[in-house]
C-alpha cells in the first residue's frame, strides 16, 4: 500500500540517528557507577498502610537512592494470591514528569491479575520523595536542567540511579519471583522503565509507552517535553551546549539501546508533540531484543484503553 499511513509507516521503521557517545566510553562509564552502589546498602524500611479495597496488602516501602535521598514507594500484594504460596510476577512502575505514585487503588487493574506492583515516587517532583542532591547552579525550570555540566552530578545522574535501586528493592520482597519482574511507565517513566532495564539485569520485562529520554538531542531541538527545560537552559547559557549534550548522552537511551536483553513493549502516538515519533523510533530501531511497538496514528501523548489491553496481554504471555 502507498496510502499517507503506509509511507509513515516506513519512514519511522527505517528512522535512525547516529550515536551521540562512544559505546567503549558509555559502558566504561557505567560500569564504573553501578560497581560502586552494588556496595551501598539499600536501607530498606516497610510499614504497612490503609487501603480501601479488601483482599489488598498496601505497604510504604522506603529506600536509599542515588545520594541519602529517601525514594517512598507503595508496594501492593493481593493477598488471595500471595497466601497460595508461590511467589508473585511483580511490576515496578515510574510516572510521568510532575507527576508521582498516586494513590494504590491507580493499579487496580495489575493487582486483578494477581501481580504484586512497586510503585514509585521520582525525587523532587510531585510525590512524596524530596531531592537532597545539592544544586551547583542555578535551574532555569523545572528538575531535568538542575547540574546539567557534569554527568555525575546531575539530575538525570540522580533519577537513573534511584530506579536501578528501585528495582533492587521490589526483588529483595519476599512476595516476588524474581524471574518474572517487569519495569512499565509511560512518558517520563517509559523511559525510566527503558533505563532500569538497560542497567538492571534483574528486569525480565519493559513496557515502555510513549517514552521520554529517547534520541535526547533531538528531543532537546523540537520536542515541548520536559527537555524543553533544557532547551531554555540553553537559550539562556549557548556556551553550555556541548557540556550540556554530553551530560544527556549518558542517559539517551539512544546510546544505550544495545544493553536491552529482554523482551519490550512500545507505544507511540503520531501526533505527540511531546515524545516525538522519531526519538521513539530511532530508539526502537536499536533495541535487539524480542520486541513489539503499537503505532497509534491519530493519537498524541496519551495511553489509550485500547492499549492498555495490550499491555495486559504482553505481560501474560511474559508471566506465564
Amino acid at each position: 500500500m502507498n496510502d499517507a499511513i503506509s509511507r509513515r509507516k516506513r519512514e519511522l521503521m527505517n528512522c535512525s540517528a547516529e550515536l551521540t557517545m562512544d559505546p567503549d566510553q558509555l559502558q566504561a562509564f557505567w560500569d564504573r557507577v553501578l560497581r560502586k552502589y552494588d556496595d551501598i546498602p539499600l536501607e530498606l524500611r516497610r510499614e504497612r498502610a490503609d487501603s480501601p479495597f479488601p483482599g489488598i496488602t498496601v505497604d510504604k516501602i522506603t529506600y536509599k537512592g542515588f545520594d541519602d535521598t529517601p525514594i517512598h514507594g507503595w508496594f501492593i500484594v493481593p493477598q488471595a494470591a500471595a497466601s497460595a504460596g508461590t511467589k508473585l510476577p511483580c511490576i515496578v512502575t515510574f510516572p510521568g514528569y510532575t507527576d508521582d505514585r498516586g494513590y494504590p487503588e491507580r493499579y487496580a487493574s495489575w493487582l486483578l491479575l494477581g501481580y504484586a506492583v512497586f510503585a514509585v515516587d521520582v525525587r523532587g517532583q510531585g510525590g512524596e520523595t524530596g531531592n537532597y542532591m545539592p544544586e551547583q547552579a542555578g535551574s532555569v525550570k523545572g528538575w531535568v536542567s538542575g547540574n546539567l555540566l557534569e554527568p555525575e552530578g546531575s539530575y538525570y545522574h540522580a533519577l537513573t540511579l534511584d530506579v536501578v535501586r528501585a528495582i533492587d528493592a521490589a526483588a529483595a520482597q519476599p512476595e516476588v519471583d524474581p524471574d518474572r519482574l517487569a519495569s512499565v511507565g509511560g512518558s517520563q517513566g517509559g523511559g525510566l522503565a527503558l533505563i532500569s532495564a538497560a542497567l538492571n539485569p534483574k528486569v525480565t520485562a519493559i513496557i515502555a509507552d510513549i517514552p521520554n529520554m529517547c534520541n535526547m538531542d533531538h528531543g532537546v531541538l523540537h520536542s515541548s517535553s520536559s527537555l524543553s527545560e533544557v532547551a531554555q537552559h540553553l537559550k539562556r547559557y549557548p556556551d553550555q551546549l556541548e557540556p550540556v549534550l554530553r551530560t544527556l548522552a549518558h542517559y539517551d537511551m539512544l546510546n544505550l539501546a544495545s544493553r536491552i536483553k529482554v523482551p519490550v513493549l512500545m507505544s507511540v502516538g503520531w501526533k505527540d508533540g511531546v515524545c516525538l515519533p522519531e526519538t521513539i523510533y530511532a530508539v526502537y530501531n536499536r533495541i535487539t531484543s524480542e520486541k513489539a511497538i503499537f503505532d497509534y496514528p491519530f493519537s498524541g501523548h496519551e495511553i489509550g484503553e485500547y492499549h492498555n489491553r495490550e499491555r495486559i496481554l504482553f505481560l501474560q504471555k511474559q508471566f506465564r
